[in-house]
């Protein structure tokens, strides 16, 4: 009987790239334990010195109508939440709060991206909607906060730079896009010692 490898996923549930991946998953969890993170973009964003495509005028209407295009040929219920992006403190401190497993994860991606709902707008459905009591109030416990920022730190400790990141073996693989990826290193795994992949980890950068 062959033993998983432990993977780490962070997340935020304002991704819409999250969200397909924690529908693709499934292709991994033959080979791999995947414990999902809840973890806050921005702080990551700015920890890292990168930014959203939200924040970006030309990028945000492209990428938001790849989303759907990716979508609509993965045959993935999709529809856009009333804004976006928006601010995530809340729900994410409430996943945290409730050491959310898989059901309730893929519960808060579908609130967004299936019923196309910000949290922030409708708090009490939201909760509701993850199983919860509707009176669940908004974590504000130092702790839970302590946490959030303790797994954004984590994630850029261990490569991440955004969100969807799959973290295997200290290899951080980020994107929807790098589950084939992932699978072609889970049967290499000396994948990365080979040269051609050493030398593009490490091509010295002509701009500095």
């Amino acid at each position: 009987m062959s033993t998983k490898i432990a993977a780490t996923f962070y997340y935020d549930i304002i991704s819409p790239f999250a969200y397909l991946y924690v529908k693709l998953r499934q292709g991994l969890e033959a080979q791999l334990d995947i414990k999902p993170i809840p973890v806050l973009l921005g702080g990551l964003l700015r920890a890292t010195e990168n930014i959203g495509p939200g924040e970006v005028a030309a990028k945000r209407p492209h990428t938001y109508q790849f989303c759907v295009w990716q979508a609509e040929k993965l045959g993935i219920p999709f529809r856009f939440p009333e804004r976006h992006p928006f601010i995530t403190v809340a729900p994410q401190r409430l996943l945290v709060e409730q050491h959310a497993d898989w059901a309730m994860v893929e519960r808060a991606f579908d609130y967004v991206w299936v019923e196309g709902k910000d949290p922030n707008l409708s708090w009490s459905e939201f909760c509701s909607y993850l199983g919860l009591p509707a009176d669940t109030p908004k974590p504000e416990s130092p702790e839970v906060k302590a946490k959030l920022i303790a797994n954004t730190n984590q994630a850029k400790t261990d490569g991440a730079f955004g969100v969807p990141a799959l973290v295997v073996n200290q290899h951080c693989f980020w994107g929807v896009d790098t589950i084939d990826w992932t699978l072609d290193y889970l049967a290499r795994p000396g994948m990365f010692e080979e040269a051609s992949y050493a030398y593009a980890g490490n091509v010295p950068n002509g701009l500095i």
